[in-house]
């Protein structure tokens, strides 16, 4: 009798759409959470009933679908429990954004933009579809990684640490996964699989 409803992973009417965890990690947005709305005959447009919020800080899209995913399920229990006492408020116009579903194409690092951009692309894609570059001829996911001081020609190791500079500042991976074998640590990575300083990546 009160209609559908559904919890949506982000603050509306910012990320409607199929992809509102990663658009936000990619955006840089500093918090994001979880609403329950009732659906209507738009994409994510209905009354919000309620709304959980948390700050993104450093995770990735796989731990905060988690967080989002718990969030959003007390979020439901409370509202289906007391109607009365979670009314529905319509969303604003002001502020909507759509949060276009991934497409594979984009889990190719750019090291072309800054480091804090390839960073935020990084834990967007983890776990999946996994940001990735090649080196002869293999596909390489970096998992996690964090931004160095650092500088040189765009995509080109600068160092034995698997530096990779970017347009300002470089990215440093701290786990990483060579196609067809485990997700490691870089240390235990470097022993098995020296990138030399000099390559450029792809």
């Amino acid at each position: 009798r009160e209609g559908c409803f559904n919890c949506h992973a982000s603050l509306l009417p910012r990320w409607r759409g199929a992809a509102p965890i990663q658009r936000a990690i990619m955006a840089g947005d500093r918090e994001t959470g979880a609403m329950v709305m009732k659906m209507d005959i738009g994409l994510d447009t209905g009354p919000v009933r309620a709304t959980a919020r948390t700050p993104i800080d450093r995770k990735t899209a796989g731990e905060l679908t988690e967080e989002l995913a718990q969030l959003g399920a007390g979020l439901m229990v409370e509202v289906l429990a007391d109607m009365d006492g979670h009314p529905a408020v319509a969303q604003p116009e002001d502020g909507a954004t759509y949060a276009r579903k991934i497409d594979k194409s984009e889990a190719k690092l750019d090291f072309g933009v800054s480091a804090e951009s390839v960073e935020r692309q990084i834990r967007a894609f983890n776990p999946v579809p996994g940001a990735f570059f090649e080196f002869a001829g293999e596909r390489y996911r970096i998992l996690t990684a964090d931004i160095a001081e650092a500088a040189g020609v765009n995509g080109t190791v600068v160092d034995d640490q698997l530096t990779i500079a970017c347009a300002t500042c470089a990215i440093r991976p701290t786990t990483i996964q060579r196609a067809g074998k485990p997700a490691m640590p870089l240390a235990d990575f470097l022993r098995g699989n020296a990138i030399p300083a000099g390559t450029v990546l792809t």
